[in-house]
């Protein structure tokens, strides 16, 4: 998908693709901590001239070594690249760093990874679009140590131009998805895939807590929960068709009131722990079956979600 824009300069006279001439690109990277200082090293190693600024001093020197270069603002980091990436606390950092530089930033192509709520998103792509600033929006599913191997993906909407010119650079980090020009649709997809991460974590965390009173080590429960988790991930195709049907009565589903989760519930009471997660997914089944769907399928909790009390 990538173009040759070698034609196309921007309004400070910096080509916006292949700056360099030989398939590498002047990039500098905002933010430098866990995150930011993986993607740079990144950038980095693969030949890409990258010039990186962080707020506390020290964070640079080790990318320094690597043959990156440091500079002392981070306007001076804007104006060394054609393509910005920021990757920042918060939203509020980010228009904190940013909008002092908003003239400098104009012309070039801004990358926006940090986690963001989808209308923060939409609001920073309004104001790079008013500053004449192409702006994409991205959600980073891994962790530091990822990036770059395998596993590590990275989801982006926004400028379809920026997405196109620059994904053999975006692809260093992790394979990358284009979900449209909507810029909030990437924070969307990124904190709806952390939504099953962090709730499939605190069932493992109910699991854990429940066989620690028998003595069961925290790494021997898990040594049995990854492979039974990994396996029941396979269910998610078939709810996923249930669910887009809309018939929950498609013979073949365990019903909800077969789904009773009372006896895990008590189980975990008289090991003494306690049962919040389990008791959030009973909380689900229960208002469906008091509206009268006890015989339907599991999938039908969906609607629990969909429409809250």
């Amino acid at each position: 998908m990538t173009t040759d824009s070698n034609s196309n300069s921007n309004s400070n006279g910096n080509s916006n693709g292949n700056s360099n001439g030989d398939g590498s690109f002047r990039v500098s990277v905002l933010g430098l901590g866990a995150m930011g200082g993986a993607l740079a090293t990144a950038l980095v190693k693969a030949g890409h001239t990258t010039t990186v600024w962080n707020r506390s001093p020290g964070k640079a020197d080790g990318l320094v070594a690597l043959g990156a270069r440091a500079a002392a603002t981070a306007g001076d980091a804007i104006r060394a690249g054609d393509l910005v990436i920021v990757c920042l606390l918060d939203h509020a950092s980010v228009h904190e760093v940013l909008d002092p530089l908003s003239g400098d930033l104009a012309g070039r192509a801004l990358v926006n990874v940090t986690t963001t709520s989808p209308e923060q998103s939409r609001e920073l792509a309004a104001w790079a679009d008013r500053a004449g600033i192409a702006h994409l929006d991205g959600g980073i599913m891994a962790v530091p140590q990822m990036i770059g191997g395998p596993g590590s993906s990275v989801l982006y909407s926004g400028s379809a131009e920026v997405f196109q010119r620059y994904e053999p650079l975006l692809d260093l980090w992790g394979s990358s998805a284009y979900f449209g020009e909507d810029a909030g649709l990437a924070s969307l997809y990124d904190l709806a895939l952390l939504a099953g991460m962090y709730v499939m974590f605190a069932g493992f965390m109910q699991g854990a807590a429940m066989v620690a009173p028998a003595g069961v080590s925290a790494r021997e429960f898990a040594a049995r929960a990854a492979p039974w988790l990994t396996a029941m991930t396979g269910s998610f195709q078939g709810f996923a068709e249930v669910i887009d049907g809309g018939d929950y009565t498609v013979e073949g589903q365990q019903s909800l009131d077969f789904s009773d989760l009372g006896d895990i519930l008590a189980a975990g009471s008289a090991q003494g722990v306690g049962t919040g997660p389990v008791a959030m997914v009973q909380e689900l089944i229960r208002r469906q079956v008091d509206a009268g769907h006890g015989a339907e399928g599991f999938a039908r909790i969906f609607e629990s979600v969909r429409r809250p009390a």
